[in-house]
C-alpha cells in the first residue's frame, strides 16, 4: 500500500496562494443594487482597515447606454451574474447590506453557503438562515 500525497483542492490552493503572497482578506459585498450607496460606505470601511473590497459595479435599475438595448440589458445581466459568482469564489467572507434580500441576492447567500464562505449582514434580521 502507497501512501500518496493528498491532493490540494482549487480552493486550498487559491488560499495557500494568498497566503505566500500575504494578500489581506478578500470581502464581496452582496446585496440589492438599491442599497449601492450603503455598498459604497462598506467598501470605504472595509479598505481603511486593510480588506481588498469587491461589490457591484453596474446598477442596471439606472439608465445607461450600456444597458438600454433590451437585449444587451439580457446578456448583460446573465454576464454580471455570472462575474458576481467569481467575486464570491474568490472571496474569504462575504458581507450583505441593505435591510432587503431579494432573489438574486438570496441566491448569491446561498451559494456562498454553499461553498463554505462565512455571510454576515448589516441588517442579520433579513438572514434567510434565521
Amino acid at each position: 500500500m502507497s501512501s500518496r500525497p493528498q491532493l490540494l483542492t482549487a480552493a486550498e490552493k487559491l488560499a495557500a496562494a494568498k497566503r505566500d503572497l500575504e494578500i489581506p482578506e478578500t470581502v464581496v459585498i452582496c446585496g440589492s443594487t438599491r442599497f449601492m450607496k450603503e455598498m459604497a460606505e462598506a467598501d470605504k470601511e472595509l479598505t481603511f482597515t486593510g480588506h481588498i473590497v469587491v461589490k457591484p459595479a453596474c446598477d442596471m435599475k439606472t439608465q445607461d447606454p450600456l444597458w438600454a438595448d433590451a437585449a444587451a440589458a439580457e446578456e448583460g445581466k446573465r454576464l454580471l451574474d455570472g462575474l458576481h459568482r467569481a467575486k464570491i469564489r474568490l472571496a474569504d467572507r462575504v458581507l450583505v447590506v441593505g435591510d432587503y434580500i431579494g432573489d438574486s441576492t438570496r441566491a448569491e447567500i446561498a451559494y456562498a453557503r454553499k461553498l463554505g464562505k462565512p455571510v454576515a449582514f448589516t441588517h442579520p434580521e433579513v438572514d434567510p438562515a434565521a
